[in-house]
């Protein structure tokens, strides 16, 4: 499909804007109307930043958007910057982002950076990044805090997908619970949690996953509608302390029976012991055939996999210690 004929449609959009913001800014301008053709030149961006999408014209270099900043000070990158702002949508959003700070809009401004941060995430990942972060900016500024925790999961899943900065992604996340819990959004926080200890454990962060898995378990098993997953917490914190020691585990098992005695009827219980079991006799095969089994009716995913190879790992290493 050709899509020649919105880019041109956007080309012009972005030239009126920008005709709007130079008359804005010129003397007589800012004294008949200033405020209200630099609204318009926003209204200008956005429609064009939509015909760009239209297009699907997402180019988003990081030099477009310092470029663009630029022109509003010194007319030297005045044609370079209209070349770039044509490529891409990211940008229209962004000078539309920048416009209504100037005019203290800030939930305009806001809206529009994410806006750019969406556009950026498919061409740019870091740009998208960077306009997220400013949109944050706003919102807690605003005390708007349930939405910035939106927007934090969002760059902690562009570490995660995009740029593959793990620790980075962490960050995030934890933040993102953070102001979860403060506006009492316990599931929201929780979820955010889980993926911080799935990469703790991968991580070998043990201590931080055994935290996190006790800390959401606990409070699923005082839940009527989340009290069948605890189990699936304990177990995952089980793994992670036999991957730290055997009797840190055992010890675990006896714990969270303690405080969650549907947890001993479980099949992940019953594994855990079994392995257990093996590994004080070991018991090589027993401990693979315990894994079989479990695997036959529950599929292991593979942070489960991983946890159980490297404690099989530990069980062959001990086995050749012995001989």
């Amino acid at each position: 499909m050709d899509n020649s004929g919105k880019e041109k449609e956007a080309m012009a959009l972005m030239a009126e804007a920008e005709k709007k913001v130079k008359s804005s800014q010129s003397f007589f301008g800012s004294l008949f109307g200033g405020s209200s053709k630099m609204e318009d030149a926003c209204d200008l961006y956005g429609r064009a930043a939509n015909m760009f999408k239209m297009a699907k014209n997402w180019s988003g270099l990081q030099a477009m958007h310092v470029c663009c900043t630029l022109y509003f000070y010194c007319n030297i990158y005045r044609n370079v910057c209209i070349l770039l702002c044509l490529l891409a949508s990211g940008n229209a959003f962004s000078q539309a982002a920048l416009l209504y700070l100037q005019m203290q809009s800030k939930h305009d401004a806001a809206t529009n950076f994410i806006d750019a941060g969406n556009a950026f995430k498919k061409s740019d990942p870091q740009e998208a990044i960077n306009c997220l972060n400013r949109a944050i900016e706003i919102y807690t500024d605003m005390g708007r805090f349930t939405i910035a925790a939106k927007h934090h999961v969002t760059i902690a899943e562009i570490y995660e997908t995009e740029l593959v900065d793990i620790d980075k992604a962490i960050a995030h996340y934890e933040q993102a619970a953070d102001y979860y819990k403060g506006e009492e959004s316990t599931s929201s926080a929780n979820k955010c949690l889980l993926k911080v200890s799935t990469y703790a454990a991968q991580l070998e962060r043990y201590p931080k996953a055994i935290e996190i898995y006790e800390q959401v378990a606990t409070h699923a098993m005082d839940s009527t509608l989340l009290k069948y997953s605890a189990k699936d917490y304990f177990f995952k914190a089980a793994l992670c302390h036999f991957c730290v020691d055997m009797l840190n585990a055992k010890l675990a098992i006896q714990k969270y029976e303690e405080m969650f005695p549907a947890f001993s009827d479980s099949r992940e219980c019953k594994l855990v012991k079994k392995l257990l079991d093996a590994f004080e006799e070991q018991n090589l095969d027993a401990y693979t055939d315990a894994v079989k089994e479990y695997d036959t009716i529950s599929r292991l995913d593979q942070w489960l996999t991983t946890m159980l190879l490297r404690i099989k790992k530990s069980l062959q290493d001990d086995e050749s210690d012995l001989r």
